[in-house]
């Protein structure tokens, strides 16, 4: 089982007077690069603590952007049942259910109306997952929100990795009737004065978005299953590995070492795509971008050294990051953005290449080519 000291790293959030710490997850494939195995391995013994908890049920598994998500589509694999997540970016020809994350840098979330219309009446119990629960207010906010749209037949559950709930967040739960999963239990309330010593003396990057001066490949590979639709755990797992196939046919995987980047929401596929190197053995290592603003330090004990500012693949408005990269003999870039905009892809290049990375290739996972 794991601990607090395992998995909980805080960090400075930058210019956030909401809450000022974030809780980096050292195992989570999100901000520090991580052995996609390590990841894997703790999504698994979530899903151990719902395996058989609910036999008599359908259950819906929601997944929330953009940190849970492979989370979320790790748990639907593990447990073979339907998943979507939640998300920000914009789909065509939907609508959707709105509510907030207050104390997130970009607040809005939505899940596809559309989904939820079609599977609420064959669903008993709606599982949120997440990485982090401190308050529990955003998901009360969704229960709320679907409530109103399906009544009041549904029941609710929540599983994360950490729980910071206090004693007054646990009651309004209980009062509800939610019950609550999760591996290591946390006490957030020393986390703000942790996180307001340290000095944010780390390096800071603002990458240049003209054409990269190394050369790279770029591979549009179909077959993609958005999970910010509604879709079947083993159905998502099959068209992943249809994914790793097709790297591995097209692509050059010959290399003692291969970092696997993951955009923003797009997490899971890039973390498999790594385990299944590693299982071909090579060495490899998985992290992703992220939307989140996080103060870097150079304190041993603080857990981000260098930040790299870029733009964002999916929108050329959208500033996005990406911390502590390291040198590999390859980099494989996954990503499910088909915006056809150059300056996040030269951004997020030019930041690989700075830290020495020339051997780079961009794969770009389609519905359809």
């Amino acid at each position: 089982m794991y601990t607090e000291k395992e998995l909980v790293r805080i960090a400075k959030r930058e210019n956030n007077t909401k809450r000022k710490y974030l809780v980096v997850n050292a195992l989570q494939g999100k901000h520090i690069p991580v052995k996609a195995d390590e990841a894997f391995g703790m999504f698994r013994c979530l899903s151990d603590k719902l395996r058989g908890e609910y036999e008599n049920e359908r259950i819906l598994l929601i997944g929330f952007a953009e940190t849970a998500t492979a989370i979320g589509a790790a748990l639907a694999v593990e447990l073979e049942m339907p998943y979507i997540q939640t998300t920000r970016e914009v789909i065509d020809g939907v609508e959707y259910l709105f509510f907030t994350e207050a104390h997130s840098h970009a607040t809005e979330q939505k899940l596809v109306k559309n989904d939820m219309d079609a599977i609420a009446e064959n669903t008993d119990r709606i599982i949120f997952v997440e990485d982090e629960i401190t308050t529990g207010n955003t998901i009360l906010d969704i229960i709320g929100v679907i409530k109103k749209n399906y009544g009041e037949r549904i029941k609710f559950s929540v599983a994360s990795l950490l729980n910071g709930m206090d004693s007054y967040s646990l009651k309004k739960y209980s009062d509800n009737n939610i019950d609550i999963h999760f591996l290591v239990k946390t006490n957030h309330s020393g986390y703000t004065e942790i996180a307001e010593k340290f000095i944010c003396n780390g390096k800071y990057h603002k990458c240049d978005v003209t054409t990269p001066e190394t050369d790279f490949q770029e591979y549009k590979i179909c077959g993609r299953t958005d999970a910010r639709r509604i879709t079947e755990g083993a159905d998502y797992h099959i068209a992943c590995h249809g994914l790793w196939l097709d790297i591995k046919n097209k692509t050059d995987c010959q290399a003692e070492s291969i970092l696997v980047i993951g955009t923003e929401e797009c997490m899971y596929p890039a973390l498999y795509v790594s385990a299944m190197l590693e299982k071909n053995g090579i060495k490899s290592r998985c992290h992703s971008t992220t939307r989140s603003p996080i103060d870097v330090s150079r304190a041993e004990s603080y857990p981000l050294r260098e930040r790299y500012e870029i733009v964002s693949l999916y929108d050329d408005e959208r500033k996005t990051f990406i911390y502590d990269i390291e040198k590999y003999d390859k980099v494989f870039i996954v990503t499910d953005s088909e915006y056809k905009g150059s300056k996040g892809v030269n951004s997020l290049i030019n930041a690989l290449c700075s830290a020495g990375n020339t051997d780079v290739s961009l794969i770009r996972w389609c519905s359809d080519l």
